[in-house]
C-alpha cells in the first residue's frame, strides 16, 4: 500500500475504476463563462470513457465541447471517519454519431432530471488519481 505525503492511500488505477461504477452520480467540473463551474450528473463508465447524458441546449453541453474537464466522485462514512475520492481529468466530446448514440441510450444511465436529454457527452479517462482516507485520519 502507498501512501501521499498526507498519509492517505494512493489508489491504482484498476482500484480507481471499480470505485467509479460503484455510485451512479458525480461531480463534473468545466468552464462557464471563463469561471469554473461544478454541477453534480447522473453517469456511466463505458469502455475507456464516463458518460453523461444531458438537453442539447444546456450549459453543460455548450461549456464541454472539446474542453478538458474534470470529473469526481466520492463516498465517505463520518461516523467510522473513513472515505475515497477518485478525480478524472480527461477531453469532453459530443457523441453525435446516430449509431453510438443509439447504442449508449442503451447504457444504464439514468438521469435524475427530468426533460429531453438525448444529447451524450463522452469524458475521455486521461488522467485518473485516487485516495483512501481510514478511520485513523480526520477528515
Amino acid at each position: 500500500m502507498r501512501l501521499d505525503s498526507s498519509g492517505l492511500q494512493v489508489l491504482t488505477d484498476e482500484e480507481c475504476l471499480r470505485l467509479l461504477t460503484s455510485t451512479p452520480i458525480g461531480r463534473i467540473v468545466f468552464t462557464d463563462r471563463a469561471l469554473p463551474a461544478v454541477q453534480p450528473v447522473a453517469f456511466c463508465l463505458d469502455g475507456d470513457g464516463i458518460v453523461i447524458r444531458t438537453g442539447v441546449g444546456s450549459k453543460l453541453a455548450a461549456a464541454t465541447r472539446r474542453a478538458v474537464v474534470a470529473f469526481e466522485v466520492d463516498d465517505y462514512d463520518p461516523v467510522l471517519r473513513t472515505g475515497w475520492s477518485v478525480s478524472v481529468v480527461g477531453h469532453a466530446s459530443a457523441i453525435t454519431d446516430p449509431a453510438e448514440t443509439a447504442r449508449l441510450a442503451e447504457l444504464p444511465l439514468d438521469p435524475w432530471v427530468p426533460g429531453d436529454l438525448d444529447h451524450y457527452i463522452r469524458v475521455s479517462l486521461e488522467h485518473i488519481t485516487g485516495r483512501r482516507i481510514t478511520g485513523a485520519h480526520s477528515i
